[in-house]
């Protein structure tokens, strides 16, 4: 096979999210192959950092501080992005509130509108943004980061779970309505994954609890973010090039085992 097949040269990427866990591993993971990186995020000093990182290993980014709530400001980041970058052709929707436990009945309306409009209205104000630029540069690759929780009822997570099953059908319908104009939309589903995320979400659990948690999977670890990282390269790249509207799940067998 055709190394060249995974690289990213010459394309310009989006990746929001990208001051940490995930999102700056698929950053850093595309310009090492090639590629100019947009890295947005809201954390100015933190989506900086990841910026800098990647230049100072001879790659080519640039950092953007944005609210991707905000079709003012996500409208304003693309337009910096062809300036400096050229045209888009990968686009990652990675970024996710922080969301607080609890059911319907004790999760008011601010907290469910609030992790609503960073997760399913980001990515489609973001993809809404990019996706003019990446058809008139012939087409390119959008990739929903969703989550094993859209598929798995954990308790507490109602707004959290609920804005990742909807980023599932996003990406089918975008899939369907850009396939002629060259656009593959796919959703990647991480499991848990060693980030910021979770050790929020452990905050108060003893160390037994913690360990528990860990050897009800199957694999007996958290992953890591440079492993989902290189399932969005495989997304992002021709390696798949006929694939379009599909859920690549890369949580450790997270979804089909019942411990």
């Amino acid at each position: 096979m055709d190394e060249k097949i995974f690289r990213l040269d010459n394309r310009v990427a989006v990746v929001t999210g990208g001051s940490g866990g995930i999102g700056a591993a698929i950053c850093k993971l595309f310009a090492n192959v090639g590629a100019s990186v947009a890295c947005v995020d809201l954390d100015t000093e933190r989506v900086n950092a990841t910026a800098a990182a990647i230049e100072a290993e001879g790659g080519r980014a640039i950092a953007l501080t944005c609210d991707v709530s905000s079709e003012e400001q996500t409208v304003a980041a693309v337009q910096r992005v062809v300036a400096e970058l050229g045209r888009p052709t990968v686009l990652v929707n990675s970024i996710a509130a922080l969301d607080r436990s609890g059911s319907i009945l004790e999760i008011d309306l601010a907290e469910w509108e609030r992790v609503h409009r960073v997760n399913l209205t980001g990515s489609f104000l973001m993809s809404r943004a990019v996706l003019p630029s990446m058809i008139e540069a012939g087409g390119g690759s959008v990739i929903h980061v969703s989550s094993m929780n859209a598929h798995v009822a954990s308790p507490g997570r109602v707004s959290y779970a609920s804005t990742k099953a909807a980023l599932l059908q996003l990406g089918r319908v975008m899939a369907v309505d850009h396939a002629a104009q060259g656009v593959r939309v796919n959703i990647l589903s991480p499991g848990p994954v060693d980030t910021v995320r979770i050790g929020y979400r452990q905050q108060g659990r003893t160390e037994a609890e913690k360990k528990s948690s860990l050897d009800r999977q199957l694999f007996k670890r958290l992953g890591r973010p440079d492993e989902v990282a290189t399932a969005a390269l495989f997304l992002a790249s021709d390696a798949s090039s006929f694939v379009t509207g599909a859920e690549l799940a890369v949580d450790g067998g997270a979804t089909i085992y019942k411990s």
